[in-house]
């Protein structure tokens, strides 16, 4: 027998899944929604439990393997129309999939085994902090630090723009990053603050040392309180009078060095 399509927003199970694109929903119901192929296939490989997984005929056709393995695990599949799929995706474009996902408890990060590992305060756009993830585990990076004043680290655009990677790196959300900065130098681990007026480079820096990189807000950058705390403060060298770059790219400048060093490649 085929599957009915759902194709009615107004169904209850749409409707409820539909709710999740709001924190205080996700907790609620204790359910993550999970947005694309790629954040699906992380979650199915890792045994990240799936509750509810919702595609199109399209994205089944496409994606055969993938489908049987998520069938296997899911609690529940469901196929709807590609406009309820579109209602229930944060994404102007969804490829063709959404799932729910049973939270589970975070890894949080251990400061005494710590290499390298960042703190991020006040950051508020979903892309920047799924791109600093992914970079993060890209580079090895052992956790990150976020202050809760910061965009919600479970936010569904946060999952997708991590491209899956959401799931590897260990986070841990706090109200005050000062006693978690303050831990790390006590364990000594350098923390680092980039800072415009700087006048120390970031190549001039030495990750061979455990290392905590500080990450402040896309317009506001770093509280003056953690910029006073940190053992070193750099800049990354702009031309043409460019203001600042993007906290993503930063980011990705610092971790690469950090790697780079790490693997002892010389300039």
């Amino acid at each position: 027998m085929t599957k009915p399509i759902l194709t009615s927003i107004k169904n209850p199970l749409i409707k409820e899944i539909r709710k999740l694109q709001r924190s205080k929903e996700r907790r609620k119901q204790n359910l993550l929604l999970l947005e694309g192929t790629n954040a699906i296939a992380t979650a199915e490989r890792l045994d990240y439990p799936l509750d509810t997984v919702l595609f199109t005929e399209k994205w089944q056709e496409s994606h055969r393997q993938l489908w049987q393995k998520i069938s296997r695990k899911a609690q529940k599949l469901e196929l709807v129309s590609s406009e309820v799929l579109s209602a229930i995706a944060t994404t102007v474009n969804p490829d063709g999939v959404v799932a729910t996902a049973i939270r589970q408890p975070a890894k949080s990060p251990k400061i005494s085994t710590t290499k390298l590992a960042l703190a991020v305060e006040r950051l508020q756009d979903p892309g920047n902090l799924g791109t600093i993830i992914r970079t993060a585990v890209a580079t090895g990076v052992d956790g990150l630090w976020l202050s809760q004043d910061s965009v919600d680290f479970d936010n569904p655009k946060v999952i997708r723009a991590s491209v899956g990677e959401w799931f590897r790196l260990p986070i841990k959300v706090t109200n005050d990053l000062i006693p978690i900065v303050q831990e790390h130098q006590q364990s000594q681990i350098q923390v680092i603050a980039t800072v415009p007026s700087a006048t120390k480079t970031y190549w001039e820096l030495d990750f061979q040392r455990p290392s905590l990189i500080l990450l402040g807000n896309e317009g506001a950058g770093l509280s003056p309180e953690l910029i006073t705390l940190a053992d070193e403060q750099v800049t990354i060298p702009v031309a043409n009078e460019v203001e600042s770059l993007n906290v993503g790219i930063a980011n990705a400048l610092l971790l690469y060095e950090a790697k780079r060093q790490s693997l002892n490649i010389k300039h």
